[in-house]
């Protein structure tokens, strides 16, 4: 199973990060403990969403649509 997931900065609600992980509570620690550089800044995250997917290659091309400019458009209306 492939999570695809989008965090929100606690501290600063406009900043989200969206991505991929086989263990969805492990890799919120990481993001919270800092482990991962580009979202360090902007501790603590919480999950906003997320969608599990049975098909990773799936998983993978939503996590690339959530990455890009429609795709931040569509999680901000949508998700």
């Amino acid at each position: 199973m492939k999570y695809v997931y989008i965090l929100q900065s606690v501290t600063d609600r406009e900043h989200f990060y969206a991505g991929i992980t086989d263990d969805l509570n492990a890799r919120l620690s990481k993001h919270n403990l800092g482990e991962v550089a580009h979202t360090s800044k902007y501790r603590p995250w919480r999950i906003k969403t997320y969608i599990v997917f049975t098909d990773g290659d799936r998983a993978l091309a939503f996590e690339k649509y959530l990455k890009s400019g429609s795709g931040r458009a569509f999680a901000k209306a949508r998700l």
